[in-house]
């Protein structure tokens, strides 16, 4: 087991280089999977399909990012992190040219779908730093590379509503595969080549196949359960098919002598815990992405909107995800200084303050940026801290993976609460002028829902116990 993260001197340079880097990587990754969302409300004319059709475009690459990571982690225990890192930024390169060169609904998918698996960038590249830096620096640098999620976002949606609204929708594919190209090259030529931490093991492809049914049936029962119905034949059954892929897959790797996934290490408690709090995290970051939002372009005419365009409705939007990184190197001195499972806690409690002062705040746009800001530093102090828990208490044969799984209970956590906000949303809302828009009641409500998610992550995460306490104490 590793020693706790604790304080150090300065990253040298060529650390500070490998950083950024992989931050740069993450970035691009994370842009690339926001980038559709300016073009909702056109896919179906530019892909010739319907709107519910068109919305898979959105979906698959959920999937696929879920499938893929915990794959792509066991890769990277397996092989070279350096290997597999340019790997999954090179397969996003890949989904971003399919996607610039589709004109219906089956290529942008695959594309999409390709697009998604690019996410293992992410948690390899968290687990190449623990192998590369001493663990004196890892607390900014984890720190760093986990607020590249919400930078990626916060660029990549004003740029991708300015190309929807002023110039061709293809552009921000090509865009997206040449920064994808760049990533790729600088980590090729910045990245240690390292042995593999478990040479001697082997992909458990079948524990893989069933681990990737059961994600995709549970994700999708979440995800569309809204629109075929909570109690629907459909989403019944695909429920019912998640519930048995995991039982037997479970018992499966138990038995595997390379697992897809190490369920013994995955039960400890200071792993378990810190993905629970994973999951609250991921649903109370989620309202404030589909919210503030809706709140900033709703018509003024609704006596609850800010009126803004798409385009300056992600220039508001913007200094939110700015803020992740901008408290990426306070998030490191916390690490450092005061533990990671302090961080969690402190990050989770500024999300919860970040969405009650929102309540008071969403009647101008100043205030939502305000309340945003809030929020988004919360989740940059609380997404630095999780991989950071998760390293401490795994051995390095399992980083790779279990980085993967810490990312994918995200994942679950945001999915699970579009589908609860889409409830709220849909059940609190009105007709204006033909339109069926939220109500104000529905918006605080899915504030409210925020804060207290973050909240139970607050809570959940000051019972983890030290990476060093058995779980037989």
């Amino acid at each position: 087991m590793s020693a706790p993260i604790t304080n150090g001197d300065a990253m040298p340079r060529d650390d500070r280089g490998l950083v950024w880097v992989l931050a740069f990587g993450g970035i691009v990754v994370s842009l690339s999977q926001t980038l559709v969302i300016p073009l909702l409300a056109v896919l179906p004319s530019i892909l010739g399909t319907s709107a519910v059709n068109a919305s898979w475009v959105v979906t698959v690459t959920l999937l696929a990012g879920a499938v893929a990571g915990p794959v792509m982690g066991r890769l990277g225990d397996l092989y070279s992190k350096k290997n597999v890192v340019i790997g999954s930024a090179l397969v996003m390169v890949l989904g971003s040219v399919v996607c610039a060169l589709s004109d219906s609904l089956w290529p942008m998918i695959i594309g999409r779908a390709l697009q998604g698996v690019g996410i293992g960038v992410i948690p390899i590249g968290i687990a190449t730093m623990r192998e590369v830096l001493p663990p004196a620096r890892l607390g900014s640098a984890i720190a760093l590379m986990s607020s590249s999620l919400g930078v990626g976002g916060a660029l990549g949606l004003p740029a991708a509503a300015a190309l929807a609204q002023y110039g061709s929708w293809q552009w921000m594919f090509w865009g997206s595969a040449v920064l994808g190209v760049v990533a790729a090259v600088a980590m090729g030529l910045s990245i240690p080549q390292r042995p593999a931490a478990k040479p001697d093991g082997t992909l458990d492809l079948v524990g893989a196949l069933g681990l990737g049914v059961g994600l995709v049936a549970l994700l999708l029962a979440i995800s569309k359960g809204a629109d075929w119905g909570w109690a629907s034949a459909t989403t019944l059954g695909l429920l019912a098919l998640a519930l048995a892929a995991f039982a037997l897959w479970a018992r499966w790797v138990l038995r595997h002598r390379s697992p897809i996934v190490d369920l013994r290490v995955a039960a400890r408690r200071p792993v378990l815990l810190t993905n629970i709090a994973s999951v609250t995290v991921g649903m109370g970051l989620y309202a404030q992405l589909l919210i503030f939002p809706q709140v900033l372009q709703l018509p003024v005419a609704t006596g609850h909107g800010l009126g803004q365009s798409m385009v300056a409705m992600g220039l508001w939007s913007a200094p939110a995800g700015l803020a992740m990184m901008a408290v990426s190197p306070i998030s490191g001195r916390l690490i450092s200084g005061r533990g990671p499972k302090t961080t969690l806690v402190l990050g989770s409690i500024v999300i919860a303050v970040g969405y009650f002062s929102g309540l008071f705040l969403m009647g101008s746009t100043w205030g939502v940026m305000i309340a945003g800001v809030i929020t988004s530093g919360g989740v940059g102090l609380a997404y630095g801290a999780m991989p950071a828990l998760i390293m401490e208490s795994v051995p390095t044969t399992e980083m790779g993976s279990a980085n993967s799984v810490n990312t994918l209970m995200r994942s679950i956590g945001t999915t699970t609460s579009a589908a609860v906000l889409g409830v709220i949303l849909t059940q609190m809302s009105t007709d204006f002028q033909g339109l069926f828009v939220p109500t104000e009641l529905g918006l605080r409500t899915g504030l409210v829902f925020g804060g207290a998610m973050a909240l139970v992550a607050a809570g959940v995460a000051a019972t983890i116990p030290p990476p060093w306490v058995s779980d037989e104490e």
